[in-house]
């Protein structure tokens, strides 16, 4: 399922936004828990182009993606490097911004230790069972 943002509450379009998983080929985020870690960051600017390069892997509802609120924060993840991160939670945002011409998105980086405090799996993590 490499990029799927899978929801956990099957279909329940009333949940809390964050109730879901990231997963990216063998890895895999709790954004729930990202989310709580992202109160303690501040909110800085992402270029859309920079942060949308894995966008050709990850699956995207198209009909969801123009409804979403491009001010809410990308969350993302320092791996593979910090100059670099991740985006665990916004590909629906980044399609948007990316298709009504926005150039730049609010994002929440996380740093390490919260990273791996919110990873699932992936990189000798195995928090499944």
């Amino acid at each position: 399922m490499s990029g799927d943002q899978v929801d956990s509450t099957s279909g329940d379009t009333a949940h809390d936004p964050y109730d879901q998983v990231f997963v990216l080929l063998g890895w895999a985020w709790d954004v729930a828990a990202a989310a709580r870690a992202a109160a303690r960051y501040p909110v800085t600017g992402a270029n859309v182009a920079e942060i949308s390069g894995l966008g050709a892997i990850i699956r995207i509802d198209a009909e969801h993606a123009a409804t979403v609120d491009l001010s809410r924060p990308l969350l993302a993840v320092p791996i593979p490097h910090p100059d670099r991160p991740i985006v665990i939670d916004g590909w629906h945002r980044i399609h948007k911004a990316r298709q009504t011409g926005v150039t730049e998105l609010p994002i929440i980086i996380l740093d390490e230790a919260d990273e791996r405090a919110c990873r699932l799996m992936g990189g000798g993590i195995d928090r499944r069972g």
